[in-house]
């Protein structure tokens, strides 16, 4: 395994036009997790759902095809694959023939399981299909207008509150950004929150939330730390963190962790009444 400095991120780029599984660069989960104080028994279920929305390859007879690409990393697997990394992966494929969709997938799928450590499911959409992406509302309660009060460079759980009474509910913002740890480009996001317990003080979870803007962290990092500080600070009896980032590069990730199967990762963590 390498580290970070290893990397593809930040470097001038030399684009592959031949398939090379070894072009994924996969990260461990571990350093990041145990900075959270969480070990091997993990408090939450979930994966990270990318969508790779610019997939193309040759048929068997040399035609270009594209279609639209999603997979699943279980959050259990001890590794991670690097976003830069996957898109150099998939570029190198621009030029390769295969004879079906499914040998693509089951490609795709072999190639990430080994990377994560963990089994991937993949998914190869057509064109007819993507109909299928388009994106609901977030359900839930938008806190994005409420006054932010004091604001901090840094995420910090002494922000958070709860109060005495309960509540069961999905609160959500759009004002979400953090920062790549290496590049320091912004990773903008829709963050959707769903508890049940100790009703979360909403001004002061947008002002949690909003201090990450300069926080340097890895999508799959950050929600797991949203999920930690919010489940210590507040107490919740059952808790969902989903995190829809925008698309960078042609891809983007969206990781979702809980630790009740009262909530979905469909869309949005929501609450079941």
């Amino acid at each position: 395994m390498g580290a970070i400095p290893d990397s593809p991120l930040g470097k001038a780029t030399a684009y592959a036009d031949a398939y090379d599984p070894g072009l994924l660069f996969a990260v461990e989960r571990a350093p990041q997790r145990e900075a959270l104080g969480l070990g091997l028994e993990l408090p939450f279920r979930g994966a990270d759902q990318w969508t790779a929305w610019e997939l193309s390859w040759l048929d068997a007879a040399g035609k270009p095809q594209v279609a639209v690409a999603t997979f699943a990393v279980p959050c259990e697997s001890p590794r991670i694959v690097e976003s830069k990394s996957v898109k150099l992966y998939l570029t190198a494929l621009n030029n390769v023939r295969f004879d079906d969709r499914g040998a693509l997938a089951a490609m795709l799928a072999r190639d990430l399981t080994a990377a994560t450590g963990a089994a991937v499911s993949v998914s190869v959409v057509p064109p007819s299909s993507y109909a299928a992406f388009a994106r609901d509302e977030v359900p839930g309660i938008c806190i994005d207008d409420l006054p932010l009060g004091t604001s901090r460079d840094e995420p910090d759980a002494a922000m958070l509150a709860a109060g005495r009474d309960t509540a069961g509910e999905t609160l959500y913002t759009r004002l979400f950004r953090s920062v790549c740890p290496v590049t320091g480009q912004p990773d903008y996001a829709t963050v959707a929150i769903a508890y049940r317990g100790p009703r979360i003080d909403r001004a002061a979870l947008l002002a949690y939330l909003v201090s990450f803007r300069r926080h340097a962290g890895f999508h799959e990092h950050c929600v797991e730390r949203i999920f930690v500080d919010v489940d210590h600070a507040c107490r919740p009896e059952a808790l969902a963190v989903h995190a829809r980032f925008t698309r960078r590069g042609g891809v983007d990730i969206s990781p979702f962790r809980s630790n009740s199967a009262e909530f979905s990762s469909a869309s949005a963590p929501t609450f079941v009444q």
